[in-house]
């Protein structure tokens, strides 16, 4: 999924300024072709997925900018399905267009929380829900 703030959105389409864009981000939303994360000039556009498979869109998401609590859901999933996965494993199925660090940073807070019980040390260590 392809996140963009409105100034992002101006720099790409190449208009002079943010309120070129507001009148047409704002019919989008309304027609909810287009949602919106965050607030003020934090606020992030995408297209919802749902849509975009409803309409058989060839083009792929990605979840490179996925919201660190649903990468954290996906973890916590994972394990779930996988007990004793290790942190690459994890990674792959996952999805590989995350950065590792990010996933292990994700998975350091879910133990620091005790949502997730490491199995042994270094490369060994593996992973399970408690």
């Amino acid at each position: 999924m392809l996140l963009l703030t409105a100034r992002e959105l101006v720099a790409k389409l190449e208009l002079p300024s943010v309120e070129a864009v507001q009148p047409w981000l704002k019919r989008l939303l309304d027609w909810q072709l287009v949602q919106s994360s965050g607030r003020t000039q934090a606020t992030r556009y995408f297209v919802d997925p749902g849509l975009l498979r409803s309409l058989e869109f060839p083009g792929t998401t990605t979840l490179t900018r996925i919201e660190a609590h649903r990468l954290l859901a996906l973890i916590v999933e994972d394990v779930g399905r996988y007990p004793r996965s290790k942190i690459g494993d994890i990674h792959q199925r996952i999805g590989l267009e995350i950065p590792r660090s990010r996933i292990r940073r994700g998975i350091e807070q879910l133990v620091k929380e005790g949502r997730l019980h490491p199995e042994g040390v270094r490369s060994g260590t593996r992973y399970r829900l408690p």
